[in-house]
């Protein structure tokens, strides 16, 4: 599951600067909020570039801008969202992606950096949990105890929020299920999900599917469901017209492994391949990330099934 949406870090170093340089409490409040407005105003200056190793140069910067921001207004909404969204997507795209295709050629590399992955979501949640804190005080332990009560409260402008918790959470946990209180809180996670595709079945370009194929592809004992996870995969490639290639990765990894299904993974790992990441300019990078995905790990394909 890679996300949709990287917000416009460049811009951060000029207008934080601008926000440092700014004297007297009440000026300098007014220019870190105008400041913050803009940081996480949505763009796809990001996702439609086609120079992946650039951005993922650039974007550690205005990660930690963004964080040095918040440091003088922390109960700042959009930017708390724009935070977790920034760190949910470098993850996977820069840190988790690398780490998995080390898996064949350097383990204790893999590792590390899916630790490091792991971390990054869960750091990532905490942002967006903060902004769910300020929406909903109170609704942390609601969610622990009555994830669907918590929830039910939520309307169509909690969408985005409900997303990128989910996503940040439910990826640190398919990262963590070695450790038992981190899974425990899936119900939290599916709840969250449910809740978003309930509000806004199409939101992002149909982002939520993507997000069910891999929560569907979890064991039984978690809620997952093969059926399901086929569903949303073909509600996904509908929504997108089939022009992205995030559903076929997706499934290939979620299901084709599971199954031990070679050819149905290299079918849907070469049709992801195949698609054009001009035809949707505006997620042009996250298309050649998903492409760079999916051709490491045919390359590996051997390693990945039994004979």
């Amino acid at each position: 599951m890679f996300p949709k949406t990287l917000n416009f870090f460049l811009r951060a170093g000029a207008v934080a600067v601008l926000a440092t340089g700014l004297s007297g409490c009440s000026i300098k409040g007014m220019a870190v909020n105008a400041v913050a407005n803009s940081l996480a105003a949505p763009s796809d200056v990001m996702t439609r570039d086609n120079d992946p190793e650039l951005v993922a140069a650039a974007i550690p910067f205005g990660l930690k801008t963004y964080e040095s921001i918040l440091e003088s207004t922390p109960n700042h909404q959009p930017l708390l969202v724009a935070t977790c969204s920034g760190y949910t997507s470098y993850a996977y795209g820069f840190v988790l992606t690398p780490a998995d295709l080390a898996q064949f050629t350097d383990r204790p590399a893999s590792r590390a950096g899916i630790e490091r992955a792991k971390n990054m979501y869960l750091r990532a949640r905490d942002f967006c949990m903060r902004a769910m804190e300020l929406r909903y005080p109170g609704v942390g332990k609601q969610l622990l105890m009555d994830p669907e009560k918590a929830v039910a409260k939520m309307n169509k402008k909690d969408v985005e929020l409900l997303y990128w918790t989910a996503a940040s959470w439910g990826s640190a946990m398919s990262l963590g299920k070695d450790q038992p209180d981190l899974v425990a809180d899936f119900p939290t996670v599916r709840a969250m999900a449910d809740r978003a595709l309930a509000l806004d079945p199409e939101w992002s370009n149909g982002s939520i599917h993507e997000l069910f194929i891999t929560l569907d592809s979890q064991p039984e004992m978690l809620g997952g469901s093969a059926e399901r996870a086929r569903k949303h995969f073909a509600e996904a490639v509908r929504i997108q017209k089939g022009q992205l290639p995030g559903p076929y990765v997706e499934l290939a990894e979620g299901q084709s492994i599971t199954n031990q299904d070679r050819a149905e993974f290299e079918k849907l790992m070469n049709q992801a391949i195949a698609l054009d990441p001009n035809v949707q300019p505006s997620v042009r990078l996250v298309s050649l990330i998903m492409q760079r995905r999916a051709k490491g790990l045919l390359d590996h394909i051997d390693d990945l099934f039994s004979k």
